[in-house]
């Protein structure tokens, strides 16, 4: 007796340690919170503004001095008058400084630092992008657990079923080939049950690949809630926030910004800028001197008036751009949107009447079926009936939220839950 007391604690004990030991399954927030961190797209992208930033430091340096120290009138031949080879030595000691003007420095730093706000733009789109990838996949994997779920459930029943119709057949209330029937029926069930299986895995696979991790799948799950609210926002009201949110339209116009920063930049390169030096030196017999120079190119060709003329039509380039995006985002949140209503409008009949309805029905005819008041053919049918509005409903549902993360990327924040 103490001896299988002390097996069933054993038992009890493992039972426990391994349910401890099993990770709970992930929400979508920490879904994101994993993608942010671990996905190498996301991280490579983050080095471009890294190497914009880089490019900040490198417009706002100023030209370096040079320094110039000039020895001459060195008399190594031996002919000549009798002196000594360095008593007439010219030695200069020289700086001279570039003096940009026209505040070329500040514009080539501010056009650096809108490069820097135009990739930041980029990267914040590749995110909305990509997170889009990640709910149509995490919401993938909630469908294929929902279909699943529905598959056992069809097949538990139809296994209730065919307890009770074998009792009724040893009772004699029905013939062999209706039991027959019945068992080759259940092969449909087993096989949306495997087909579920599958589909399920193959939703693991793709959400771990893009989360790049390699937990085993029978370790990993998702919970969420698989349900459609229907209460949609106002269309105006979400376009609005697509125009107040949307990185690639932030991106646009800052690439409008730094084309005319770009444009001031090469208007100020065709300004001379003059070259100031200072030099001392020795020459024997006048001895020390101190003197001062200032060099200043002629502008007699402008060679910079191509510079001028491409990024000023570069500026009219980049508005254009800016209204083609602003044109996209309008199209993006109408089509989302159309896409959200038409679904939850399909939606409604079945959480009102269809999904009541076909449970109703089955239940009825089975139980006529159960008191001879119809045919084996006729509860078949109710049951693929019932399948068949149930798995709809289900899919609906994916088709929804499917449609809510593409409108919430239309938006470029999640609008819809």
């Amino acid at each position: 007796m103490n001896k299988l007391f002390h097996v069933c604690a054993a038992l009890c004990l493992m039972t426990g340690a391994a349910a401890a030991q099993a990770p709970a399954p992930i929400t979508w927030e920490q879904a994101r919170q994993r993608f942010e961190s671990n996905n190498p797209a996301l991280a490579a992208g983050r080095l471009n503004i890294d190497e914009s930033r880089a490019q900040e430091i490198t417009a706002a340096l100023r030209p370096n001095p040079t320094a110039t120290l000039t020895g001459d009138q060195f008399n190594p031949f031996s002919g000549g008058p009798a002196h000594s080879c360095c008593g007439s030595l010219l030695t200069v000691a020289q700086l001279s400084y570039l003096h940009e003007r026209e505040n070329k420095r500040g514009l080539r730093l501010q056009s650096a630092r809108k490069g820097t706000a135009i990739a930041a733009g980029a990267q914040a789109d590749l995110e909305r992008n990509l997170i889009f990838g990640l709910r149509s996949a995490f919401v993938s994997t909630l469908q294929a657990k929902a279909v699943l779920h529905l598959a056992q459930d069809d097949l538990a029943y139809y296994d209730h079923v065919l307890e009770i119709s074998r009792t009724r057949f040893q009772d004699g209330d029905i013939a062999q080939i209706d039991l027959d029937r019945l068992e080759l029926q259940r092969v449909q069930f087993e096989s949306d049950v495997q087909s579920a299986q599958i589909a399920l895995r193959t939703a693991k696979i793709a959400l771990l690949t893009l989360l790049n991790e390699r937990t085993p799948l029978d370790q990993f799950d998702v919970a969420g809630s698989y349900d459609a609210a229907l209460d949609l926002p106002a269309l105006d009201q979400l376009r609005q926030a697509a125009l107040d949110n949307r990185p690639d339209l932030a991106a646009a116009a800052a690439a409008v910004d730094k084309a005319r920063t770009d444009h001031k930049l090469a208007v100020a390169n065709g300004s001379t800028d003059p070259t100031i030096g200072v030099d001392a030196g020795r020459n024997p017999p006048i001895d020390q001197y101190v003197g001062f120079n200032i060099s200043i190119p002629l502008r007699i060709f402008d060679r910079n008036q191509g510079e001028k003329l491409r990024t000023e039509l570069d500026v009219t380039r980049n508005q254009r751009l800016r209204d083609a995006v602003a044109a996209q985002v309008f199209g993006d949140v109408d089509s989302g949107y159309t896409t959200l209503s038409g679904t939850a409008l399909l939606l409604r009949p079945y959480k009102d009447k269809y999904l009541q309805q076909s449970a109703r029905v089955r239940d009825t005819v089975y139980f006529s079926y159960q008191n001879g008041g119809a045919s084996l053919l006729d509860f078949l049918s109710a049951e693929s009936e019932y399948r068949a509005v149930q798995l709809a409903y289900v899919n609906l549902v994916g088709s929804y939220l499917e449609a809510a993360a593409q409108l919430n990327m239309a938006v470029g924040r999640e609008v819809i839950q």
